[in-house]
């Protein structure tokens, strides 16, 4: 039995099984990704882990009182962070997850991904340096959690002296773009079928 009100905290490392758990049970557009790949650790290993290491003073959680049910996390520098995985979070994952030369398949592509955090790099977005991704499960959306988590990340961001952060959806996940666009994100240039949204840390949300 829940103990007490949902509430935003900072992560924990005891957290990171439930930040997975989060992760691949939102991963397919909003919904449940599990059984989608031969690991439901893909992409929690793709879209969580390297910030959890990397960065996990800029990861905050939704606890429930049980369990986390939602989480922010990123990078205040996604050139730093591109570098640091592949020099630290890539070696640990590279092998369960070996790369092919010509990915065709989604499960191939997203460990093309993997193998090359340097896309996530967009020149013409220098501006925005910072970048996050952001779940909850379906059970704790709609009750203002996911706008306490990112005025969380954006208060950690400027206690960085970052100026601005991006994130990248997909275009099928209408649900989430609506979220964004009611806390002021607006869209970014970009090249390919990914849609990208940016906003000024100092934003109201």
């Amino acid at each position: 039995m829940t103990s007490r009100r949902p509430h935003i905290r900072a992560y924990r490392p005891s957290d990171r099984d439930d930040v997975y758990d989060v992760c691949v049970r939102t991963a397919a557009a909003g919904g449940d990704a599990r059984g989608h790949y031969s690991s439901d650790d893909l992409m929690p290993d793709i879209f969580a882990g390297p910030y959890l290491d990397l960065e996990p003073e800029l990861a905050f959680v939704v606890d429930d009182g049980d369990r986390v049910v939602g989480y922010v996390l990123g990078t205040a520098d996604t050139a730093r962070w591109a570098a640091e995985h592949r020099s630290r979070w890539l070696p640990q994952v590279a092998a369960r997850y070996p790369a092919v030369a010509a990915p065709t398949t989604a499960e191939e592509r997203l460990v093309d991904l993997l193998h090359h955090p340097e896309r996530n790099i967009h020149p013409e977005l220098a501006d925005y340096p910072a970048h996050l991704h952001i779940d909850l499960l379906p059970s704790h959306q709609g009750a203002g959690h996911g706008r306490a988590l990112i005025r969380a990340f954006l208060a950690a961001l400027r206690r960085q002296g970052v100026a601005k952060v991006h994130l990248g959806m997909s275009p099928s996940n209408t649900g989430a773009r609506a979220f964004y666009e009611r806390l002021g994100f607006h869209e970014l240039p970009h090249g390919d079928d990914v849609v990208l949204l940016g906003l000024s840390t100092d934003h109201p949300v």
